[in-house]
């Protein structure tokens, strides 16, 4: 009886330290996640990706963690594609435009006329996460605060060429990859810059004008310098999550699913957050002085065509000279849907 306690005292000690190891073995089994995000804190689009780290994080307990590293401050924000691209970091919330020149297909998303939730739906998302991955080296999760559109803004008043539509001959702007081939048709001189550095560059008169999206112009206090906007806006923001595919691969299947279902979520989320930032935005502009330039009809119509041209031509330039699969074709109807 004696000798049969001690089997069952030592079963139950095999059992106690088993338990405990299965148990340590659930925590550190834990996906750790790396992220950094190309703009500062301050402004809407870092706020709404900091908000959806936290998402995950609170509904992934005890199954992943996204722990972010900062923004332009630890990577510079041009860099940033390359470090997620290279794995430096797993997660990475930025434009497509700054490595437009290695995922061409990124120009569907700036001249779409379809919302993220629409591609999500036709398959638009799935042929732009596939680019990515043949490309780049990472998946493209999702298209974040979809739906802002851009402005020219500028510190003297605009000029008008004999079509009716805006000559920025002689205008000193700063430039994006986003809209540089759009500038080029506008006859801009044009300086490429951190969005970091502008407030320097306007108070300094290096640049006199800017463009930006229609919301976030007030956080950046360029407002102080830049008092004329010209109307249509134009193109769309392409701010995407991407992640290194190997990174990705290592995830469990459950981490997997809950970052995938949370990021679609939020691509609906921020479109209609963002929207109404919009209207809010607009209204504090001229009540601050601001004043809304606008464009004829017809001008305004050329305007945006010129815009849109430029993307998609520099789009089909960049996958013609790169050979192989071509999806010009299908993204455009996808995306845009002539």
């Amino acid at each position: 009886m004696k000798k049969l306690l001690t089997i069952r005292k030592v079963t139950l000690s095999a059992l106690a330290v088993a338990a405990l190891s299965l148990s340590s073995g659930a925590v550190q089994a834990v996906d750790k996640v790396t992220a950094v995000h190309a703009f500062p804190p301050f402004l809407v689009y870092t706020k709404t990706f900091l908000a959806m780290v936290d998402d995950i994080n609170k509904r992934g307990e005890g199954v992943v963690e996204i722990s972010v590293r900062g923004g332009p401050e630890a990577i510079g924000m041009f860099e940033q594609p390359n470090a997620v691209r290279d794995g430096v970091v797993d997660m990475v919330h930025t434009p497509g435009s700054f490595y437009g020149a290695s995922v061409p297909e990124i120009d569907a998303m700036v001249a779409a006329r379809k919302t993220p939730m629409e591609v999500r739906a036709n398959g638009g998302a799935d042929l732009m996460n596939k680019a990515h991955q043949q490309r780049f080296n990472v998946h493209h999760l999702g298209w974040i605060d979809g739906g802002v559109q851009f402005h020219i803004y500028n510190a003297q008043p605009f000029k008008f060429g004999d079509d009716g539509v805006v000559d920025l001959t002689g205008v000193k702007l700063r430039d994006n990859p986003i809209y540089h081939a759009f500038f080029e048709a506008l006859n801009a001189t044009t300086a490429s810059m951190p969005s970091t550095e502008v407030y320097a560059a306007l108070e300094k008169g290096v640049v006199d004008a800017s463009a930006w999206t229609s919301i976030g112009l007030m956080d950046l206090k360029w407002d102080k310098f830049v008092k004329y906007r010209i109307d249509p806006a134009f193109y769309n923001t392409d701010i995407g999550v991407i992640f290194n595919r190997d990174s990705w691969d290592a995830l469990s299947p459950e981490s997997q699913k809950l970052i995938s279902e949370v990021v679609i979520e939020w691509e609906e989320k921020s479109w209609n957050d963002r929207q109404a930032d919009v209207v809010a935005d607009a209204a504090e502009l001229q009540k601050r002085g601001m004043e809304f330039v606008s464009m004829s009809e017809e001008a305004s119509a050329r305007y945006l065509q010129m815009a849109d041209d430029a993307s998609w031509a520099r789009m089909k330039g960049r996958l013609d000279k790169m050979g192989g699969d071509n999806a010009y074709d299908e993204l455009r109807s996808l995306y845009y849907g002539d």
